[in-house]
């Protein structure tokens, strides 16, 4: 990849924080940051870059090699940037939507509302083809935000298969892999078995994750490199679709409780029809920061 310095590299940091705050809240992705910021292609290339061949280069040119062709500088700097945000703001993260939800859903609604637009924009012809396919990713992520919560299996194939969807999720633009846990039934499971230290569940979610990210991440490399209008269309459809989920007034149907946490059942309303405070003016301001910040980190991204 391209040389870089140090200030690069915390620039890449510091877009890896913003999408670990992403993943920190269910129904935002962190692929959506990764898009926006400019490095979404990157980070798919540099997964699969994961390989036999990147590892026969290992065996035979050393390491330095190795990490050139891994393209290891930004891998590390990418997943360190995550790692500080959801170690370190996921208490923040989760005050905030327990005691201000209605303002920070709000940011987070006018944030992706805007990726839509900045993803819709990367399209260069809008055709017959890519209205279907935006229409079937729209409607695709609408239906997945509408479903109910499965009842858990502790099986490890099973598991193992959450991992790989859920890890599939977190790179994809629109839903976050945590959201995706919680309708297979697999939040309850591997929560419980990292606060229990089950290893068995652990390395088999850890595996099925390692097997989803590699395998998908090959898939939309290939679909970038054949059919790049086609794959950004689904995707500006998908992360459309998202927004039912982070609709900032929501009824309260039905409360599950999964260990100490609580996952919620809800229903989207008007703010009108919200009893008690609709925040609307702070709501519509946070939307507007959220809104406004796509196109901050966009124009962070475009200067090279």
């Amino acid at each position: 990849m391209e040389n870089r310095k140090l200030k690069d590299y915390t620039f890449i940091s510091l877009k890896g924080m913003a999408m670990g705050i992403a993943e920190l809240v269910p129904g935002v992705s962190g692929g959506t940051i990764a898009f926006v910021t400019g490095i979404y292609e990157e980070f798919i290339t540099s997964i699969n870059n994961v390989n036999l061949t990147t590892l026969k280069v290992l065996k035979e040119e050393g390491f330095k090699k190795f990490w050139e062709k891994l393209n290891g500088n930004f891998l590390l700097a990418l997943v360190l940037g995550m790692m500080i945000s959801i170690f370190s703001l996921s208490k923040v993260i989760a005050w905030l939507l327990e005691e201000h939800p209605i303002i920070t859903w709000s940011f987070f609604f006018g944030l992706v509302l805007a990726s839509v637009i900045f993803v819709a924009k990367s399209i260069k012809k809008w055709n017959l083809l890519a209205i279907i396919l935006f229409i079937i990713g729209t409607a695709s992520a609408f239906y997945i935000t509408t479903l109910p919560p499965s009842a858990s299996s502790g099986s490890l194939p099973f598991i193992f298969l959450s991992g790989a969807i859920a890890i599939c999720a977190m790179v994809l633009p629109g839903i976050s892999g945590s959201f995706i846990l919680v309708l297979l039934g697999s939040y309850k499971t591997v929560l419980e078995a990292v606060n229990e230290k089950d290893f068995g569940i652990i390395v088999t979610f850890a595996f099925g994750a390692a097997f989803g990210i590699l395998s998908f991440a090959r898939i939309l490399k290939w679909m970038f490199t054949n059919y790049k209008d086609a794959t950004l269309a689904v995707l500006t459809g998908f992360i459309l679709g998202s927004l039912n989920k982070i609709w900032p007034w929501k009824n309260i149907i039905e409360i599950i409780q999964i260990g100490k946490k609580e996952i919620i059942i809800d229903e989207n309303i008007s703010p009108f029809a919200f009893q008690g405070d609709n925040q609307l003016t702070f709501a519509i301001v946070a939307a507007v920061i959220g809104f406004s910040l796509i196109f901050i980190l966009e124009k962070s991204a475009s200067k090279k």
